[in-house]
């Protein structure tokens, strides 16, 4: 059977018994907040002529965008072990909403960082309880149906950044996140209405104590969850670099217009779209070590590559190979997952990734600054030798 065949038996297997609807509307959910927070990559030029930003406060904007993306998860964690995951979800695409009407009536550049600070805030709360939900739902395959939620994310950022380009060149940036806004209140609504109410643990104080810390912290201790922590951190520092400037950088240092840039950078994504679905399976089947290297090898190239290339079609070509590591969120969050025990999966989820996350954030400012200093193609062979470690790192890993 080809990758076409597994993935639709995959996909039929997560509708199975009713599932279906749930499925679909977490994985939604996280296509538009993905879609939104991957918009502000293609509208970088349009906001850093209206507000007069160099490269390196371009980057900034999109470190304050991940950092507010990171900083959140750890409160979504724990709320999301002490109250429904459908009222934490809803939330944060409501605050999304909110926060994108914000940046869109932003005067200046002040306030067009604390509203996208706040876009990221409103973001962060959503993963944690999506991996939770999900792993109620989805006991046995965690992979495959994180997967599929990623791999919708994907097609989130595949389609809606080209739309907000298109609108901005036609219109204004304003309506490049503006025609966003009814679509997040809606998700809101819809995951409030189909995704299943929980009770309260009545754990807030137990979350939130001393001693609970420390549980959390021994749990985390007791496997290879800070070596797979350090991966992710080093993975999202190389993904957040690479994505948050790469339109730019076709623009300025290949030559392509803006609207082709943004037809490269939603190929990123499409990629993606098959990507995820496999590699999630594949978590399942073979366990994280083959799986993360397997998408992860292809990359080294890619990056190393991409300042030699030119045109198009070629670099169409690199920016597939170097999408293949998208499939490594689908591995590491699913090994998280099964790894972390129920009881304190939101929280320990919510550690790890805000850890890592954070620490990543810091990837887009410095790699604005590398290309303000003239080295935008030495900062992507800098990515491919960082890959290159991760990869080395992961042959660390268990073999299942």
């Amino acid at each position: 059977m080809g990758p076409v065949g597994s993935l639709r038996g995959e996909i039929g297997s997560l509708r199975a018994n009713g599932r279906g609807p749930i499925l679909a509307t977490v994985a939604g959910g996280w296509g538009m907040l993905l879609g939104a927070r991957m918009i502000y990559p293609v509208l970088l030029p349009y906001l850093r002529s209206s507000f007069d930003l160099s490269l390196t406060v371009a980057g900034l904007l999109v470190t304050v965008l991940w950092l507010g993306s990171a900083l959140g998860q750890l409160p979504g964690g724990v709320l999301a072990d002490r109250y429904s995951e459908r009222l934490v979800m809803a939330v944060g695409a409501a605050v999304v909403a909110l926060a994108l009407c914000a940046v869109i009536a932003a005067p200046t550049a002040a306030v067009l960082f604390l509203a996208t600070g706040l876009v990221g805030v409103g973001q962060s709360l959503y993963p944690i309880a999506r991996i939770t939900i999900l792993s109620k739902i989805y006991p046995d395959r965690i992979g495959s149906a994180l997967g599929v939620t990623m791999a919708t994310g994907d097609l989130g950022q595949t389609v809606l950044p080209p739309i907000a380009g298109a609108l901005a060149a036609a219109i204004a940036w304003q309506a490049g996140l503006g025609f966003l806004v009814p679509l997040l209140f809606v998700a809101a609504i819809a995951l409030w209405v189909v995704l299943p109410a929980q009770r309260s643990t009545g754990t807030t104080g137990e979350t939130l104590s001393a001693d609970h810390a420390r549980h959390v912290l021994a749990e985390l201790r007791r496997s290879n969850m800070a070596f797979v922590a350090f991966i992710l951190f080093l993975y999202i520092l190389i993904w957040q670099s690479f994505t948050g400037l790469y339109p730019t950088y076709l623009v300025d240092e290949k030559g392509l217009s803006s609207a082709t840039a943004g037809i490269l950078f939603s190929g990123f994504f499409a990629v993606g779209v098959l990507v995820k679905p496999l590699a999630g399976a594949a978590y399942d089947r073979v366990g994280i070590r083959r799986s993360l290297v397997a998408v992860l090898v292809g990359p080294i190239a890619g990056l190393a590559l991409l300042p030699v290339v030119e045109g198009f079609w070629a670099l169409a070509g690199i920016t597939a190979l170097v999408s293949t590591m998208l499939g490594s969120g689908a591995i590491t969050q699913s090994f998280l997952s099964d790894t972390i025990p129920q009881e304190i999966r939101g929280t320990g989820l919510g550690v790890v990734r805000t850890s890592a996350a954070t620490l990543g954030a810091a990837g887009p400012v410095v790699f604005g600054a590398i290309a303000d200093r003239g080295f935008f193609n030495e900062g992507y062979l800098l990515l491919a030798a960082i890959m290159a470690i991760v990869v080395l790192l992961t042959l660390r890993l268990p073999d299942e």
